[in-house]
């Protein structure tokens, strides 16, 4: 009998997620020549892509191009897509095993951490991932309310994603109607009636998670002035320190934007963007109605903890900021998968090095991981390259050793079959190859990168399902 990995009898791979680590599992296999694989992609949506597609801002369009060399990855016939198929929906892991060798859970982290304060459920508390997810035209979430009729809005977070969500509404419809963010949002915005942003983070600029670029196009917008106390903006001693040691290009250039914006001069413009260091929230506020109406915030000051790191506590001082939305955006969540050992304090699954585990450390053979559900919500697209890299070689490690799951029906036409038997609208990367060339061709009427269809039952009616 030949060798699992040889060409007479090929590693066959299930895929469970089609965002940037799927992807670049996929990339990463092809790069092992000495070993045959088969690898099938399955993604609950009709669409690939993840957060590149759903996640990434729409006024954001060079980070979207890393899709084509995911595109390169799936026309080689060695891949396979099935789109528009759920997990514990349409499958579950038992049906996997029956017909491959190695499971790879890629599923992101789709939910948001809590504030945790009173309030926090009151109507016009939203998560930032909602909203982001929103105006991306995720098909989950079209049908989404967000009152952009407040004047006013507080973002909690230092992250890419507090900023993005500040941007978006601080932008102007001229600034946003040529992306290609969803209709609907866009027109929702442009009728949006938000002049005062807030983005209110814990800790000082030293410890800002944004990237110099993100803040610095703050300083750019056409219709927004930026405003940043110079008290706030000043970095303490303790974090100067930490700086020094660490030698952080990135921090420093942050810092010295942050300097910079608070140190312009406002010029009039229709909005107003607040950033706020060193304030927690500790409320939201609502009235008898039960609608936002303002967010509590405490003073922190920052000090030197005695592992050496800085940190942020709460001084006596408060104050309230009348605001009519909160969008909380202090971090991603992954969310449990049935069967699936999952550490629901980190939010991500257990595993050694990408290896699935349960709770007390053995290992799951044929079992594996990537990505944000792997390791947490940290870096930034290509960071899950090397995530992958990992996971994928500790795979190749395994098969060579012969710890793999042993299918049923090894072959790739069974596997096929009997998805198409649980789910009779199955998307190919062809299908998904003729939504994106239907999206690509209405955007260039409109001068945009593309017109997102927004709901499955659009995308099928292209495919004449």
């Amino acid at each position: 009998m030949s060798e699992v990995g040889s060409e007479q009898q090929p590693l066959r791979v299930a895929i469970i997620g089609s965002g940037p680590a799927g992807f670049y599992t996929v990339s990463n296999f092809l790069k092992h020549k000495d070993i045959h694989v088969e690898m099938d992609m399955y993604e609950r949506l009709p669409t690939p892509f993840g957060l590149v597609r759903a996640g990434v801002a729409p006024d954001h369009q060079k980070y979207k191009t890393v899709t084509r060399a995911y595109n390169k990855s799936a026309d080689n016939p060695a891949f396979r897509f099935f789109g528009n198929v759920a997990y514990g929906e349409h499958f579950k892991l038992a049906d996997l095993q029956q017909y491959y060798h190695q499971i790879i859970f890629c599923s992101g982290a789709s939910s948001d951490r809590n504030l945790d304060v009173p309030g926090e459920d009151l109507t016009g508390s939203h998560s930032a991932t909602d909203f982001v997810a929103w105006y991306n035209g995720h098909p989950d979430c079209v049908d989404f309310k967000f009152d952009l009729g407040q004047e006013s809005a507080a973002i909690i977070g230092l992250g890419n994603v507090a900023v993005d969500v500040a941007r978006i509404l601080c932008k102007t419809n001229d600034e946003l109607k040529n992306t290609d963010m969803a209709d609907y949002a866009i027109a929702a915005l442009a009728d949006s009636n938000i002049k005062n942003v807030y983005i209110l983070g814990r800790r000082g600029p030293a410890q800002a998670a944004f990237t110099p670029p993100e803040i610095k196009e703050m300083g750019e917008l056409e219709d927004t002035d930026v405003s940043i106390s110079l008290d706030e903006a000043t970095v303490d001693a303790a974090s100067l320190e930490e700086m020094e040691a660490k030698g952080d290009k990135n921090t420093a250039k942050n810092v010295k934007i942050i300097r910079t914006l608070a140190e312009t001069q406002p010029q009039g413009k229709g909005k107003q963007l607040n950033i706020r260091f060193l304030v927690s929230p500790t409320e939201i506020i609502g009235d008898e109605n039960g609608n936002v109406t303002g967010i509590k915030v405490v003073k922190n000051e920052a000090y030197k903890d005695e592992d050496g790191s800085v940190r942020a506590r709460a001084t006596a001082e408060t104050e309230t900021i009348p605001v009519g939305l909160v969008f909380r955006s202090v971090g991603y969540r992954g969310v449990p998968l049935p069967e699936i050992p999952f550490n629901a304090a980190w939010g991500t699954i257990f595993n050694d090095a990408g290896r699935i585990t349960n709770s007390d450390g053995a290992v799951q053979p044929g079992l594996y991981t990537a990505g944000w559900i792997k390791r947490g919500p940290t870096g930034v697209i290509g960071t899950n390259k090397t995530d992958a890299q990992e996971t994928v070689n500790n795979m190749v490690e395994d098969l060579k050793a012969g710890k793999f799951n042993q299918p049923d029906e090894p072959a790739k036409e069974a596997a096929e079959a009997f998805i198409q038997s649980r789910q009779a609208d199955l998307i190919s990367y062809q299908d998904w190859a003729k939504i994106d060339a239907s999206e690509v061709e209405k955007g260039l009427a409109a001068d945009r990168p593309r017109v997102k269809y927004t709901d499955v039952k659009s995308m099928l009616d292209l495919l004449e399902r």
